[in-house]
């Protein structure tokens, strides 16, 4: 069942981490962003907020943040003490508001109010780094992005994509890979398998699609019915019509009108 680490060639790689590419595509068609948002603005406030804490949070406390302050021009202005209290269940909510406000502030004086659609630009605004950066640009702006988050970085060294742990290294081997056009889709359904079954303590081994191409089967369960016990969000047991939902193409805002919690 597992592939050796030692040996593959180059070509081998591509071709083995582009099949995994394409079957994690095949499970999770319905890969999207899993933070609310309508406009780059608003995802790159949620994508600073989501840092040290879920998506789900995040998206609790958005709704009221963007309805006070809707533009960088309004967040620039904020009260500060106004902007911690929206944000406070999200953690570290003094330095996010700080972050927030101060990104609001040098987007208005620096690129006119209207969120730079550049790397470059991107990662001198505070609190953006490459991994906010490649967000933003990838589902906002439809530039090709990968994100290097948390489960990214587990994901690729257990796939033998990479050895590297510097974010930014893994970035670019990872990026060798793969066209670029599939960078942006690649990292959200990279990130959705490692959040529901590729955990970071104990891997659903035995109901993992990418088993068989994978050199780490065998780190986590592998017995097919306690693994599937381990699985999250809408693959756990007796979540099969958030499943059915979200494969029929229902937004998240859809999801939670129709009663379904999206958390794991």
């Amino acid at each position: 069942m597992p592939r050796p680490r030692g040996g593959e060639t180059v070509i081998g790689l591509k071709r083995r981490a582009r099949k995994i590419n394409r079957i994690l595509g095949e499970a999770y068609p319905y890969a999207v962003p899993e933070l609310d948002f309508t406009n780059a603005f608003e995802l790159l406030v949620a994508t600073i907020l989501s840092a040290q804490t879920t998506d789900v949070r995040v998206n609790a406390i958005t709704p009221a943040l963007f309805a006070a302050y809707p533009t960088p021009q309004a967040l620039a202005e904020a009260d500060l003490e106004a902007v911690q209290e929206l944000i406070r269940s999200t953690g570290f909510f003094r330095a996010k508001a700080n972050n927030i406000v101060a990104m609001a502030r040098a987007i208005v004086d620096e690129h006119d109010g209207v969120v730079p659609g550049r790397l470059q630009d991107l990662v001198t605004l505070p609190g953006v780094g490459r991994k906010t950066a490649n967000v933003v640009l990838g589902n906002a702006f439809g530039v090709p992005g990968i994100t290097v988050d948390t489960h990214f970085l587990r994901l690729s060294r257990r796939f033998g994509w990479t050895e590297e742990t510097d974010p930014v290294k893994v970035e670019h081997a990872v990026g060798a890979l793969f066209e670029k056009r599939d960078w942006t889709m690649l990292s959200h359904r990279v990130v959705f398998h490692g959040r529901r079954v590729c955990h970071a303590k104990k891997p659903a081994c035995g109901a993992c699609p990418v088993a068989t191409w994978c050199p780490s089967y065998g780190e986590g369960e592998t017995d097919p019915e306690k693994a599937a016990k381990l699985l999250k969000y809408e693959l756990a047991p007796g979540r099969e019509d958030l499943l059915e939902s979200m494969r029929a193409g229902r937004t998240r805002r859809e999801l939670r009108a129709l009663g379904h919690g999206l958390g794991a």
